[in-house]
């Protein structure tokens, strides 16, 4: 039986850290001994010229080597089960205080080791994961109607300032007004000609929360409404036109990256993603499948497509560069001629 010669220099480091991220993907063999054991394995280390690496307890078996007593190499968890009992155990203490450091001895692994296991499963850190979770679950109960003080110690906020600190950043209002539906946010908004048709701009004080496309304004202003239907929208084009400038400026290919602050609500995979599209350089397209692989959950194609899909600030976020992995253009929300116009002037204008 063949050992594995692929990554070895990163099996020998997962080794030498006992790196239980890894248990489950690869077994170590030492000749010397005949045992072959899990990466995290808390017996003496090997020397490296003793130790083969094999793809799993059954290769190592078949090349003569006898699973560890110490370590149970066979029962060692996978990944995707570590991942399973991380997110689970955080559900059920979601409602109190604790540290990584916990739930990694809970997990028998290295603080480090965890975070790891988080951006490779996940593409989030534990701490993002678990921000998202508590944040979600405020928002499902307050708009199930409970107050925000019993949402917020519900969701396993510790104070209240912990939550009006998550709130600003993800939600871009203050939790009652969220509960509100908005209610007392002020949007301004403005609208101007492009060649792709009208463009509305839309934005807070902290930055833009809606750009989209139509060919008449009451159609879009209409769109902004049901996005936001407790807010005090407003037309004012002076205080929008440097926003609108540069994004007609990036339609044209002057700017190639907007560079412009957004405002926007979004899940922690959703802003995952959107920071995953902000990274793809002009002029060049991914798939949706390898967007869901450079975030680190390639399982995860269809909800790069929803997160695409859902996204309110297009060009700011350029989710007209996320295609099928056939070449085929795939959805856009503001029509496929748009997004087939958009590709092919970024491909002429970055040539």
């Amino acid at each position: 039986m063949e050992t594995i010669q692929k990554d070895v220099n990163l099996f020998w480091r997962a080794v030498q850290e006992r790196d239980a991220a890894w248990d489950g993907r690869f077994v170590y063999a030492v000749r010397s001994t005949g045992v072959y054991c899990k990466p995290s394995c808390a017996s003496r280390r090997p020397r490296r010229e003793l130790v083969d690496f094999f793809a799993g307890p059954d290769a190592a078996e078949q090349a003569g080597f006898r699973a560890c007593k110490r370590c149970n190499p066979r029962q060692a968890a996978a990944p995707a089960e570590l991942i399973r009992r991380a997110c689970t155990w955080i559900e059920d203490n979601l409602e109190r205080a604790f540290s990584l450091d916990e739930l990694a001895a809970e997990l028998q692994m290295t603080s480090a080791a965890l975070r790891r296991l988080f951006k490779d499963a996940l593409g989030v850190t534990p701490r993002r994961y678990v921000e998202g979770l508590r944040l979600a679950k405020f928002k499902s109960q307050v708009k199930a109607g409970q107050d925000v003080t019993g949402a917020l110690y519900e969701a396993g906020y510790s104070s209240s300032s912990r939550l009006y600190e998550q709130a600003n950043r993800k939600l871009g209002m203050t939790p009652a007004i969220y509960r509100r539906g908005g209610q007392g946010m002020d949007i301004r908004y403005t609208l101007v000609n492009t060649e792709l048709g009208r463009m509305l701009v839309a934005g807070t004080a902290r930055g833009i929360c809606a750009v989209s496309f139509g060919e008449e304004d009451a159609a879009l202003e209409t769109f902004l409404r049901g996005e936001y239907p407790a807010a005090e929208l407003s037309r004012d084009d002076s205080a929008l036109a440097d926003w609108a400038r540069v994004l007609v400026e990036h339609l044209s290919g002057a700017r190639p990256q907007p560079g412009l602050p957004l405002d926007v609500v979004a899940t922690a995979f959703q802003l995952r993603v959107w920071e995953e599209l902000r990274r793809i350089p002009y002029g060049q397209t991914r798939s949706y499948a390898e967007v869901a692989e450079a975030i680190g959950k390639p399982q995860a194609v269809r909800a790069v497509a929803n997160a695409c899909a859902a996204n309110p600030a297009v060009l700011v976020t350029p989710c007209h560069r996320v295609v099928r992995s056939d070449g085929s253009l795939g959805g856009y929300r503001w029509g496929v001629e748009r997004k087939k116009a958009l590709l092919e002037r970024e491909t002429s204008q970055s040539s």
